[in-house]
């Protein structure tokens, strides 16, 4: 039996394995673990792929054209290829119903990191204020955590709202459109400033150099479908890696219901000894032993394992309140003074460019960052023109090398009415219960911070017009907290410093459920190095 049980292989859980095992401790790992299908012609670029594949079309589409954006008002410039349907996909019986919330889980090998772009920001120690620890404590588990996954950062103005105290990698060169964005804001930057506005090099978990098995970008333009390098750190890179460690086990294929608990002790808390989880392929329940649980997989996922086991102590009832996450906005633009450019497919396909906006307060600073069109699948774009085929396909290839997206996400906070809780259903089973409500100065700092990105970009010499912008639902932002926060103050359903579950002794929370605020940049490298924080404390 291993000392430590883990749920989940995201994130969070292999950099708490990691840990654990680099201690010397024995690690199990429970997980429906969905996998990676093979990567075709590794080494072709996206022109070569498109050209060399045999069957190009199903691919990139589907077999079924899945991956086709059609037109609609809420549609996207891009969605995500066949290649990433085995993240998104669920197990029979995981049952979810939102109102106001529209999430993604993930329930693959990696978790929802096998489908991120990479941003990686350190926190600031401002930031860091509502949880019950010293900022100075995850300094060094973020350089552990950029230590083993490579992560690119350039000393900029971005620097205010996330230090660098990592050791980093040297950036990739900038595409021909975000170096000339860059340009453009170090000409006007006097002016921007005084605005608010920062722009710099967005950080980002890609090597610039080999690291161990994994080789630096190539710069193919195939992100969106999976880097065939390795090169975009992915969860399942780290899983790899571990797999050959001779004190852990991996269990795939097991959907946790619930953690089992020991009540033998009369008037004693209940001690976690392990999970009860059915297998995917169908049959009855299991049970995994271990002297520790750890629940990281992914704050939705973990809420609900948590809400389960409680219902199974007689407490059905339960609704916790605090459901976070990241308004997300997406600004299509376009630089006037690329049109009819040439264009490089063959290059780091997301974004090389992070913007702040500065509002006068840390708390509602809001984070974005900036993509230029590369290599991509184009027919969301160009159904979006107001012409004929033939017309539109022309205006496309002169407006292609032009064209952009600034991506902009706000913080958010715990609120009483947002909550998760479990619904039951007629036939004895139940369903995880996501509530979500905007208030109204939600959606003025919304209006507020698009206006602002506007105003950025049209100083940059671009054009955003009102009517492209998308706010997308809530949810949108895979950027999950707050159901189970830390906190100092001994309250029920809540989670202490070193990440361990009030009344329930053995269980510990890595992952997002456990933190207490939601700032608005990208979460995960702060996920991962919390979670290594946690597991270098555990006993």
């Amino acid at each position: 039996m291993a000392r430590y049980l883990i749920v989940g292989s995201g994130a969070t859980g292999v950099h708490a394995a990691r840990t654990l095992l680099d201690r010397g401790a024995s690690v199990a790992m429970v997980d429906v673990g969905f996998e990676r299908p093979g990567v075709p012609l590794p080494d072709a670029d996206f022109t070569a792929l498109k050209e060399q594949h045999d069957n190009p079309e199903r691919y990139l589409l589907g077999a079924t054209g899945e991956a086709v954006v059609y037109p609609a008002p809420s549609a996207k410039p891009y969605g995500f290829p066949p290649s990433k349907a085995y993240v998104f996909r669920r197990p029979d019986g995981v049952r979810i119903q939102e109102r106001g919330f529209s999430p993604l889980l993930s329930f693959a090998r990696g978790g929802l990191a096998e489908a991120w772009t990479g941003g990686s920001y350190e926190l600031r120690d401002e930031e860091l204020a509502d949880f019950p620890f010293a900022a100075a404590a995850l300094r060094p588990h973020y350089a552990t955590v950029a230590h083993r996954i490579g992560i690119t950062a350039a000393a900029d103005d971005l620097q205010r709202f996330s230090p660098l105290t990592s050791p980093y990698l040297e950036p990739l060169p900038m595409d021909a459109h975000s170096a000339a964005l860059h340009a453009r804001y170090d000409a006007r930057r006097d002016a921007l400033n005084a605005s608010g506005v920062y722009l710099g090099r967005s950080r980002v978990a890609v090597l610039s150099r080999d690291l161990g098995a994994r080789r630096a970008c190539g710069e193919l333009g195939r992100c969106l479908w999976g880097c065939p390098r390795g090169a975009l750190y992915a969860p399942s890179l780290t899983l790899t890696e571990l797999l050959t460690h001779p004190q852990f086990s991996y269990h795939p294929g097991w959907l946790v219901r619930r953690v089992l608990l020991d009540r033998a002790t009369p008037g004693g808390e209940p001690r976690a000894i392990g999970v009860e989880a059915v297998p995917v392929a169908g049959g009855g329940a299991v049970e995994f032993r271990a002297d520790r649980v750890i629940l990281a997989a992914g704050a939705l996922a973990t809420t609900q394992v948590y809400l389960e086991t409680l219902a199974a102590m007689g407490r059905a009832d339960v609704a916790l309140p605090g459901l976070m996450d990241n308004r997300h906005v997406m600004i299509p633009f376009v630089s006037l003074g690329r049109l009819g450019a040439d264009v490089t497919l063959a290059s780091y396909q997301f974004h090389m460019l992070a913007m702040g906006l500065d509002t006068g307060n840390w708390r509602t600073d809001v984070h974005g960052q900036v993509s230029t069109l590369k290599a991509a699948s184009v027919h969301p774009i160009v159904h979006s023109l107001p012409f004929d085929l033939r017309t539109s396909l022309r205006v496309f290839r002169r407006l292609r090398a032009a064209l952009g997206v600034a991506n902009i996400w706000l913080p958010d906070t715990r609120r009483e009415g947002n909550v998760a809780r479990l619904r039951r259903m007629s036939d004895g089973t139940s369903q995880l219960l996501l509530e979500y409500g905007d208030e109204d100065h939600d959606l003025v700092a919304t209006r507020e911070a698009i206006d602002r990105t506007r105003r950025a970009l049209g100083a940059l010499g671009c054009m955003a017009p009102k009517g492209m912008v998308k706010v997308l639902p809530r949810g949108s932002s895979v950027h999950y907290a707050g159901t189970i926060p830390m906190r100092e103050a001994d309250d029920e359903h809540t989670t202490r410093h070193d990440g361990s579950v009030r009344g329930v002794s053995g269980l510990f929370i890595v992952d997002g459920a456990g933190f207490p605020w939601l700032p608005a940049k990208n979460l995960t490298f702060t996920l991962m190095a919390n979670a290594t924080r946690i597991a270098e404390l555990l006993d």
